[in-house]
């Protein structure tokens, strides 16, 4: 199969540190361009040898280049993806890929129009971790599901300038974090969310703390759903899923497999514990493979833009409804 050659629309420090090493890294990919608003001068691209540096605009006229990955601010996203579209290029965008479900639904028109890939990059869907959490709670391991419950928290109070405290560039906990609380208990229980309501804590016009009540309905019935999001609060990752007959934790980093800690799902049924482990897995190089799959063979992409619509429709609803109380 033929490599699919990237480009990097943005020298970002993630996409320096995780996302450009993970298409370096993968089976049917080549990392062959770096797009920079000062072409030349983007540090830390070592571990590629051989990348071009080159403009924004230059990435997208390079007819080498079959698909871009865009880390760029958040609010920089849909406009920069349809570019990448009318361009003739696939691409992938980080999340949140839009800042409201309606812009989605452009983002859908204009990949349907072109034929070409376009996804958010929503990584925790390619990682076997949360695979194997879906098929355990779809297959009745812990009974009748009951109750979900989702965590993610850091604290970066002391980088105010960061764009994740920035209102002018999208920042804010939810549209950052969000989409892991939210998008998660979507993917595992094949559910959507109803009855939403949602309580926040805004400093300099961001949410730095959001907790999200809903009724969690689909295919394995209703289930009571409690998520919380903040940025002023100690590390914290986990998400369990509630049963009449046991309950499954996904923890030790379940959104940073294997960066906080070994990617690990604990079964928990009467007074027996199963543990289950993936010390190797990468879901941004499991993300790339994938993507490149479908792009070569036409293959199903396992997270397409429906499935995004529906976690940024909760998000919008978060905001719609939020009552702003204080710590």
């Amino acid at each position: 199969m033929k490599p699919v050659r990237w480009g990097v629309l943005g020298n970002a420090k993630f996409a320096r540190d995780h996302m450009a090493p993970a298409i370096h890294m993968a089976e049917n990919a080549e990392l062959a361009a770096l797009g920079t608003s000062n072409p030349g001068s983007a540090k830390g691209w070592d571990f590629c040898p051989g990348l071009k540096q080159m403009s924004y605009e230059d990435l997208l006229a390079d007819p080498s280049i079959d698909a871009i990955y865009i880390p760029l601010p958040n609010h920089m996203h849909v406009e920069w993806t349809l570019k990448v579209l009318a361009a003739g290029k696939h691409v992938l965008t980080e999340k949140p890929i839009s800042m409201t479900a309606e812009e989605i639904d452009i983002l859908i028109a204009e990949r349907d129009r072109t034929g070409l890939l376009a996804a958010e990059a929503y990584m925790i869907v390619h990682h076997p971790q949360w695979q194997r959490a879906r098929d355990l709670v779809q297959g009745g391991a812990i009974g009748k599901l009951l109750h979900v419950d989702a965590f993610f928290s850091y604290n970066n109070a002391d980088e105010l300038q960061n764009i994740r405290n920035r209102p002018e560039t999208g920042g804010g906990g939810i549209r950052d974090i969000g989409v892991y609380t939210y998008g998660s208990a979507r993917f595992v229980t094949g559910g959507e969310a109803r009855d939403l309501s949602c309580r926040m804590i805004r400093e300099n016009g961001v949410d730095v703390w959001a907790q999200v009540d809903a009724m969690i309905e689909g295919p394995l019935g209703r289930a009571t759903y409690i998520a919380m999001t903040s940025m002023r609060m100690q590390n914290r990752q986990e998400v369990t899923f509630h049963g009449d007959k046991g309950l499954l934790k996904v923890a030790h980093g379940p959104f940073n497999a294997n960066l906080f800690a070994e990617a690990r799902i604990e079964l928990h049924r009467d007074q027996t514990v199963t543990s289950e482990r993936w010390p190797a897995a990468n879901h941004y190089k499991l993300q790339v493979e994938n993507f490149g799959k479908s792009i070569r063979t036409g293959a199903t992409y396992p997270c397409p833009l429906e499935f995004t619509r529906g976690t940024q429709e909760m998000i919008d609803r978060a905001f719609e409804t939020a009552r702003e109380i204080s710590w």
